[in-house]
């Protein structure tokens, strides 16, 4: 009796959240094609039958709700809707990609076969597939964009579900997340979509900093809002008074971007003070132009209050890549703190949370999905055509580009090309063309003659200088940092070694024939040990690039062979056979006596562990204390890592199989080294007083250097601590000196 009304509970729950689909659905201002999704929604409850999920709700309630991201916060149509109620139906249950042909057509079929690819492969056991994976979904994106904006949304839902799994299972996906995921979500223009997978990404590896931050966030919310309105009130009557369509509101940052800053600038919460910034949106009007209505806005504001105009960013005459526009101003406001405006169109606003997709909405009459897609791709695609050989480095070169800001430079005849922060003359180069690039020996930025590893800022005027003469050179790759670059020139390089490994083989294959002896394979051998060489494409390489000159009389060769194959023989069976010499049977042989370590269980960090097969890495130096994770490297040992390391990040990110669920045990004698960062007052004895309070503490100082400019100090102070306690007991002593500001600690020793 029990188990009907369980499945009655079921049955009502699922048929609420589909009416809630067909609902968002019928809200928006695509075709109505209500048949196509019940008939996708009742084929998938039908294959998922008596399949749950790990949190125990019935498993099609999962592509529901990434259906209805997928329409309502994405904005996408049926083709997409019905690929998200399908989309683990060929991975989970018996029916194939063929099935879905025959049932829903051809391209809801591709768009699922796509999203299965990327399930079933791109985090495997081999981080080489797993990269390799992530360029099949790049490739399978170029097909069709629908596919990554449903993967997207898959992992958001999956994201706010991750609560059911194991600790080791959530690094895994949040380090995925924050490592691919947001990035993607943040180039694609899903700014409210990549917002919450960094949010929820943050939370659940750091539950503790994140209710810490969003308690000292609601302790304060009263404060900002009496700022708010007090700078709100007189902008609100002025564009009243103007009859103005629109709509006020202060949007409070994410507590992981509140977190990233308080890291970054190495201040604590309350020394954060743009936490907030005002939104306004303004009604889409007939006749009346957007970008005018903009300026419009901003003239009311800067009539009021005091503009700061080195914060002036106008994304409304030139949009960002991922299609963002907004004009964005900041200005003193009435308690005298700087706040941020915002200033956008409904439309513009609508683009900002939900991407390209938003850009369907306001188009006339009811829409064809199929028509209207295609918009992101370039990029992506130049880079497909060159693939780095090595799948990482390839992972590695597409993020290049997913999180950058964004500069406009112009040719010499004013054309603007839009390129990433930081960009160089090379990378300008290569903007324009690849030939352009691969002869590039310099550049004049505003008339001014530059290396190729100048930086670019926005407003520069640059003309390349080229030679015919020029070749890339592998040093390149250290002078760019877009990935569009990167790619070209790691192909023209593959392109140039290619040719001189072919003329490196002509010349010595003439070299042999001139003295009648045939190139066999033993005789490739017998060089590369003589040059010592890896491989035979090594040797053709250095032949080639006229590093090996090859003797006039190549006969001496052979001659070397015979008289040193004894020896060459003996170094073979030794490595083979791996005799043990006089000098071997000294060294002691080293006994493993632990067992091997299972990634599915959690693992003490106890005194005596970093003697055993814990390793601590000098990439992110945690302390006890901190919440940490292990990744299990081949020898059995496990690399203890900081939840917040980059290096970690990419760790989860590639390897998740090897993932460690750790935590601390108990320390007392065993010392960690970190670092302390001091602001404040200078004056006489500063110096001798923080070194008394530190001795004072019993800890010892591995390292201590202060500079005073202009009566501020900055001192930075490496010491031994054993766990967090005592690191926030030495940061509270400290604090309490004469004259100190601030006092944080730095998360990584340089």
């Amino acid at each position: 009796m029990a188990n009907e009304e369980t499945h009655t509970q079921d049955d009502i729950l699922i048929e609420q959240e589909y009416n809630a689909l067909i609902n968002d659905y019928l809200n928006t201002n695509h075709r109505r094609k209500v048949e196509i999704i019940k008939k996708a929604f009742l084929f998938a409850k039908e294959a998922h039958k008596g399949a749950r999920r790990r949190s125990g709700e019935p498993y099609i309630l999962h592509p529901i709700s990434v259906a209805r991201i997928v329409c309502g916060e994405i904005g996408l149509g049926s083709t997409s809707i019905c690929a998200a109620l399908l989309h683990d139906v060929v991975e989970d249950t018996e029916y194939t990609v063929e099935d879905m042909k025959v049932l829903f057509g051809e391209k809801i079929a591709m768009i699922v076969d796509g999203l299965t690819k990327i399930s079933s492969g791109m985090f495997g056991d081999n981080v080489s597939a797993q990269a390799e994976n992530f360029r099949k979904l790049l490739l399978t994106m170029s097909d069709d964009i629908r596919v990554i904006l449903i993967k997207i949304a898959d992992r958001l839902h999956n994201m706010r579900t991750l609560g059911s799994m194991a600790p080791a299972k959530q690094y895994k996906i949040a380090g995925e997340t924050m490592y691919i995921y947001a990035p993607l979500a943040h180039r694609l223009g899903l700014f409210a979509i990549k917002t919450e997978l960094e949010e929820l990404s943050f939370k659940w590896e750091n539950p503790e900093v994140y209710k810490d931050i969003q308690l000292k966030l609601q302790a304060t919310h009263a404060f900002r809002t009496d700022i708010y309105e007090h700078f709100a009130e007189p902008v609100i009557s002025k564009l009243n008074e103007l009859g103005f369509k629109y709509e006020i509101r202060a949007r409070e940052k994410s507590i992981y971007s509140i977190w990233n800053k308080m890291q970054s600038k190495g201040v604590p919460f309350e020394e954060i003070y743009d936490i907030f910034a005002v939104r306004i949106i303004f009604e889409n009007e007939p006749n009346i132009d957007e970008k005018k209505r903009c300026w419009d806005i901003y003239s009311v504001i800067t009539d009021i209050y005091k503009l700061r105009p080195d914060r002036i960013r106008d994304w409304v005459s030139r949009p960002k890549a991922n299609g963002y526009q907004a004009l964005h101003l900041t200005v003193m406001g009435p308690d005298g703190q700087w706040i941020e405006i915002q200033i956008r169109s409904r439309r513009m606003d609508d683009i900002a949370e939900k991407g390209f997709a938003a850009h369907w909405k306001y188009k006339e009459g009811k829409i064809e999905e199929d028509t209207e897609l295609d918009r992101w791709l370039k990029t992506i695609k130049e880079i497909l055509e060159n693939p780095s050989p090595n799948a990482l480095d390839f992972l590695d070169t597409i993020k290049l580009n997913l999180y950058s800001q964004e500069i406009f430079v112009f040719t010499p005849k004013g054309e603007i090309r839009t390129l990433a922060q930081g960009a160089t003359a090379l990378d300008f180069a290569y903007d324009l063309h690849s030939d352009i690039g691969d002869r590039c020996i310099g550049a004049k930025v505003n008339h001014r003659l530059v290396p190729l590893s100048e930086k670019l800022n926005s407003g520069d005027q640059v003309e390349i200088l080229t030679s015919k003469k020029q070749t890339p050179k592998p040093e390149w790759l250290n002078l760019v940092t877009t990935a569009k670059a990167r790619t070209k020139i790691e192909y023209a390089l593959r392109k140039y070694r290619r040719e001189i490994v072919k003329k490196g083989e002509e010349l010595l294959s003439k070299a042999l024939k001139d003295a009648s002896i045939e190139l066999t394979p033993s005789m490739i051998d017998r060089m590369t040990d003589y040059y010592q060489k890896a491989n035979k494409e090594d040797l053709f390489f250095a032949i080639g690039n006229e590093d090996i000159l090859l003797p006039q009389k190549i006969e001496k060769l052979l001659t070397w062979k015979k008289q040193n194959s004894q020896n060459v023989l003996v170094k073979y069976m030794k490595q083979a056979l791996h005799v043990v010499t006089k000098a071997d049977k000294e060294k002691p042989e080293k006994i493993v006596e632990y067992e091997p370590i299972d990634p599915k269980k959690t693992y003490i960090l106890e005194e005596d562990s970093f003697n055993k097969n814990f390793k601590m890495p000098s990439c992110c130096n945690p302390i006890p204390g901190d919440k940490v994770f292990g990744y299990l490297i081949d020898n059995n040992e496990v690399e203890v890592h900081s939840i917040h390391c980059p290096v970690g990040l990419k760790l989860k990110a590639s390897h998740g199989d090897r993932i460690v669920n750790l935590e601390w045990g108990s320390y007392t004698q065993f010392p960690f080294l970190t670092t302390i960062i001091v602001t404040g007052i200078d004056r006489m004895g500063m110096l001798n007083d923080i070194t008394k309070v530190i001795t004072a503490g019993s800890l010892n100082i591995k390292g201590l250097s202060i500079e005073s400019n202009d009566g501020v100090f900055d001192g930075r102070i490496i010491v031994y601590v054993h766990d967090v306690n005592d690191l926030q007991s030495l940061c509270s002593r400290i604090a309490r000196i004469k004259g100190v500001k601030a006092v944080n600690r730095k998360q990584n020793i340089d």
